[in-house]
């Protein structure tokens, strides 16, 4: 059983959340906090697996509570859910330790999703907020490709550059005319041959070798 804190100053909001996570059968909410404070609080006492949290509440807020909640409960996962889609506030939270950064406006089944990818141990932003942050730090990665890259089909590379933006497979392969198999075939021949394991390690890759485009 995951266990689960809540942190957001709407109680009403934490009610809705509380069911819609309850609704999984591995997934516990065991503590509510109104405030960044009341959060560092509980989590020391409770020690969760997880931490879904918002940023902006009174007194201290979540982006505030972030670095103390990382030092105090380390191996805790914080997922920030939040209302503001500026790269700064993404940015903050991800430098301060988040493990993703989920928008409020994300239908049900992208939250859970994003859940279980971070207790995976991975890294979750929402898609919108994925191209905006790789758009934000492409200017920074003008390396050469490397030789690992360039053993890699014409397919598994677009495949890929569509992973690391945050497409799902789905997705993908309608934007590519392919079977859902396909896309799965190419996205795991192009990760095996580049040694990567997991969506975070390809976009790191990705980041660093400025293999991504806006177009």
């Amino acid at each position: 059983m995951t266990t689960i804190i809540l942190v957001d100053d709407h109680s009403v909001l934490r009610s809705g959340l509380k069911l819609l996570l309850e609704s999984q059968p591995d997934l516990k909410v065991i503590g509510e906090a109104s405030s960044g404070l009341e959060a560092l609080e509980l989590a020391s006492k409770l020690r969760p697996d997880l931490i879904l949290l918002d940023l902006s509440m009174p007194g201290l807020g979540g982006l505030d509570a972030l670095p103390a909640l990382r030092k105090t409960i380390s191996s805790t996962k914080i997922l920030v859910l939040t209302m503001h889609d500026e790269p700064q506030y993404l940015r903050s939270a991800l430098k301060s330790g988040a493990s993703g950064y989920v928008l409020k406006k994300a239908v049900d089944a992208e939250l859970i999703s994003a859940i279980r990818s971070v207790l995976r141990g991975e890294m979750y932003v929402h898609p919108s907020m994925t191209r905006t942050l790789l758009d934000d730090m492409l200017p920074h990665a003008g390396e050469s490709l490397p030789d690992a890259w360039n053993t890699l089909s014409d397919r598994e590379q677009g495949v890929l550059r569509l992973v690391a933006l945050g497409h799902t497979s789905a997705e993908i392969a309608t934007l590519l005319n392919l079977s859902d198999k396909t896309v799965e075939t190419y996205r795991a021949r192009g990760m095996e041959k580049l040694g990567l394991h997991n969506r975070a390690a390809l976009v790191r890759f990705a980041l660093k070798k400025g293999l991504l485009s806006n177009d």
